[in-house]
């Protein structure tokens, strides 16, 4: 065991708190998979990762994903935090546009915007779901069938089964089952559109951990004004009742929703609000139909971890 760099940053969020954590060991050399395992378990995040050096010549860095659960192969929130925490600890990127990361997936290309990195969305493969999951899955969640206007297995590393339904208010007041979700073994992400530029400050006042946030928090709720989407992810299956906030699942929503003509090429999604946090994801397609998923990290803790 040795002394490790590490770092716990917050992404999706500009505001410390406010986003989901990472936990980053900036040196994963020497460990090997129940050693991450063992410590992923421990932190107890949603997420963990380790960062090494690249087995191919054209990444920067390689990384790996671990939930408390097991490892994945790609997640969006680790890899924008992964990335921020690699920037911060003096990494160099070797070209201009782009940092390259490493993963399970293959390779993924990182650019800056500004203040925030956004991520080009893996390739998705998407396929309708079977009627009865879909059944099963809307009356865990308190459906009903009118209020889903289109479904979609979604996969582009992890799996989601991803729901539009009638609006924002819809999705912010689901009450899972989660464990009926469990038992079915799915992954549900679910959007809904907000219909007036006031409307989720309206709808986070009828919520009810939305208002006791709202209470505490205003800046944070006001940001959301100009969210497009509300977005939910509930991850029961792997041992997180509800996710905070989700990259991958936006980027197989976003190429999903924009190819469908359901969302713009350019949108804001909102994401965290039942949970206290207030999660911001850029979503843009650019003019060669690539997805990009951007938003801010910021590190709440950094030191030492002995591995």
């Amino acid at each position: 065991m040795k002394n490790r760099p590490f770092k716990q940053v917050d992404v999706f969020t500009s505001q410390p708190y406010f986003g989901n954590p990472l936990a980053v060991v900036l040196d994963g050399s020497g460990l090997d998979d129940e050693a991450m395992q063992r410590f992923a378990r421990w932190t107890n995040l949603s997420e963990t990762t380790f960062l090494l050096p690249p087995a191919d010549p054209a990444a920067d860095y390689r990384v790996r994903i671990f939930t408390p659960g097991g490892e994945l192969p790609f997640a969006g929130h680790p890899t924008l935090g992964s990335c921020h925490a690699w920037l911060q600890a003096g990494g160099q990127p070797k070209r201009k546009d782009f940092i390259v990361q490493e993963c399970r997936v293959g390779l993924i290309n990182i650019r800056r915007e500004g203040t925030r990195q956004a991520f080009a969305a893996p390739a998705l493969k998407r396929s309708a779901p079977s009627p009865v999951v879909l059944a099963q899955v809307a009356a865990a969640l308190g459906l009903k069938a009118q209020q889903i206007l289109a479904a979609q297995l979604l996969d582009n590393g992890p799996v989601w089964l991803g729901l539009l339904l009638d609006g924002a208010e819809t999705v912010l007041q689901i009450e899972p089952d989660h464990l009926a979700l469990k038992k079915h073994g799915v992954k549900v992400g679910v959007a809904g559109a907000y219909r007036a530029p006031d409307a989720s400050v309206l709808i986070a006042r009828k919520n009810r951990e939305a208002r006791a946030f709202a209470a505490s928090a205003p800046a944070a709720v006001a940001e959301s004004v100009a969210a497009d989407f509300e977005i939910r992810a509930f991850a029961a299956p792997m041992g997180i009742e509800e996710d905070p906030v989700t990259g991958s699942l936006n980027a197989s929503l976003a190429q999903w929703l924009i190819a469908e003509g359901h969302a713009p090429e350019r949108y804001l999604a909102s994401q965290g609000v039942c949970l206290g946090r207030a999660g911001q994801v850029h979503i843009e397609r650019d003019a060669t139909g690539q997805v990009w998923v951007g938003g801010q990290s910021v590190t709440c803790i950094e030191g030492s971890v002995t591995l």
